[in-house]
């Protein structure tokens, strides 16, 4: 099969938001990948460490590494005001996959939200229709009145628990609410892990800084670990990068990614970036020093076939420069038309 319907495999699967492991084994005759999709995928979790890609075993003359490609997360939002149309473009800057809920067709509709990738138009107590919840969502109820914020809570208190479930409301509106929903049978427990009043306490006042809370509070959220759901350090795919894989040409390109890093440096392991010949660039491992380091070996990767795994310290470049960053890297640059693929064993 060739690379780049295995690369639109693999894409597509992160656009369902599902989790693909990728597999590589590096030695001296060929780069040989492999595609983990649906359940074969969970097999390579807990061997990473939370990192998207990692040496999971190197010896003299092979390397192998595995990355965990996780979906961006989804941000679904009830309600279609303005507190809505501010937090949408805001999330979507962040590369949330956002889906907007509202009764009305004049607030529900994808010219008023042109960055959401879907937008539903139902009355809410009908959301349980449209709407399925996973496990990895992080759910926003900001509608008009507590009606509805109520029908929202009710289908949100039942089933699979979202990754984060924030409120807007007085205290008064919010504790109507709360105690409709406890009266209904709801565990106690998971009511209180509703973040309610939503967002980070920053004396938030118009529509726009009070997106920003309720955003400032789902990334607090997500990157330290919320609910006992193992959230915290959770990376995503590079979907820049993915989705050129994705196409039908890999020649003239090497693709570059993080394997591990060590002290403080601009990305993390997993990060991706394809470079081509004549210096343009897909995706980043962190900009200046860090991608002119590799892009002399890129080019002749390029020309060349194969592979180079490099070690890039940034320690001389930040004392220098004044630079933040000051730690090392190790990267895997590999052709993109050199690879073979073989079926997951």
């Amino acid at each position: 099969m060739s690379g780049y319907i295995q690369y639109k495999q693999l894409y597509q699967s992160l656009q369902k938001g599902q989790m693909v492991s990728l597999v590589s084994r590096y030695s001296p005759e060929a780069i040989v990948k492999s595609v983990y999709t649906g359940p074969s995928a969970q097999k390579w979790v807990g061997q990473t460490s939370g990192a998207e890609s990692l040496y999971v075993e190197k010896g003299s003359d092979y390397s192998q590494t595995v990355e965990l490609l996780r979906p961006h997360p989804c941000l679904i939002v009830f309600g279609g005001g303005h507190i809505s149309k501010a937090l949408v473009p805001m999330a979507a800057l962040l590369n949330y996959h956002i889906i907007v809920y509202d009764d009305r067709p004049f607030f529900a509709n994808q010219a008023r939200f042109p960055e959401a990738s879907k937008v539903i138009c139902d009355s809410f107590d009908s959301v349980g229709r449209h709407i399925e919840i996973q496990g990895h969502e992080f759910v926003v109820i900001v509608t008009r009145g507590h009606k509805h914020d109520q029908d929202c809570l009710m289908f949100m208190s039942q089933g699979q628990e979202p990754a984060y479930l924030g409120m807007i409301g007085s205290r008064r509106r919010v504790a109507i609410v709360r105690r409709h929903v406890e009266n209904s049978g709801i565990p106690k427990e998971r009511i209180d892990r509703l973040h309610s009043p939503i967002g980070l306490q920053i004396g938030a006042i118009s529509p726009a800084e009070i997106a920003a809370s309720i955003l400032g509070e789902i990334i607090q959220c997500r990157h330290e670990g919320d609910i006992d759901r193992n959230l915290a350090g959770e990376a995503t795919a590079d979907m820049d990068v993915m989705e050129w894989l994705a196409g039908d040409d890999l020649s003239q390109a090497a693709v570059i990614t993080v394997l591990s890093s060590q002290g403080s440096t601009p990305r993390a392991a997993g990060a991706k970036m394809v470079a081509f010949f004549d210096g343009r660039t897909i995706g980043s491992i962190g900009g200046g020093c860090a991608e002119a380091a590799v892009m002399g070996q890129a080019r002749e990767i390029i020309q060349n076939g194969g592979y180079s795994l490099q070690t890039v310290d940034l320690t001389d470049s930040a004392d220098e420069d004044g630079m933040v960053c000051g730690g090392t890297m190790d990267i895997m640059i590999e052709s993109a038309s050199s690879v073979q693929w073989a079926d997951p064993t």
